[in-house]
């Protein structure tokens, strides 16, 4: 129920309207970080009221989730290969590509994330959550077709595995992890665990 209200709350913005608004509070967050951005340098930046962004999206930790989202037009809910090993592989393809376009300012958000319980709470519900129900999801078809065994304790990780793989080939080996890289990893980490 809490999803109904910020949805009216948009819905007055046009789509336009609206990607120019999320396209405004990435520019700012990559050149002032999460902490520095402010409701008065969005409205600035993007010629509207503050009263019309927290009206519209409630508060900053809410608009700047949003403008987040905006930035993965496509995400896991929409990959549906025909396979597992084909979901995954798209999904941690796609993922490869919104993560070395904005690992920077991931890094940033990574800190305001630990230290600003409401961007948290905001970033779990409106990304986490509906991500982690949509890899549940290919999950479930996976097992529905017979690929993997239901209720395989390692599919619970998949999550941790994909997220750790995005975020330890950097410290690790100094090198972001490209779509080869992540290809080779589902292969060779996360479908054996699975069972596959």
């Amino acid at each position: 129920m809490p999803d109904a209200e910020p949805r009216a709350r948009r819905s007055r913005l046009s789509e336009d309207r609206e990607r120019e608004l999320h396209s405004a509070v990435i520019d700012l967050l990559r050149e002032a970080g999460y902490d520095a951005l402010t409701m008065d340098a969005i409205a600035a930046r993007t010629r509207s009221s503050k009263a019309t962004l927290y009206r519209q999206w409630g508060g900053k930790p809410e608009l700047v989730v949003a403008a987040l989202r905006s930035c993965r037009p496509i995400t896991a809910a929409d990959i549906d290969t025909g396979t597992l090993r084909g979901d995954l592989h798209e999904l941690v393809r796609l993922r490869c590509g919104t993560s070395v376009r904005d690992a920077s300012l991931m890094r940033a958000l990574g800190q305001a994330l630990h230290k600003d319980p409401d961007l948290m709470r905001a970033f779990r519900t409106l990304v986490v959550e509906p991500e982690n129900a949509a890899l549940d999801t290919m999950l479930r078809r996976g097992a529905d077709r017979g690929e993997i065994t239901p209720g395989r304790p390692a599919a619970r990780f998949v999550p941790h595995m994909v997220l750790g793989a995005l975020a330890a080939r950097p410290l690790l080996e100094g090198a972001e992890a490209d779509p080869a890289y992540l290809a080779e990893y589902v292969d060779a980490v996360v479908l054996p665990a699975l069972g596959l």
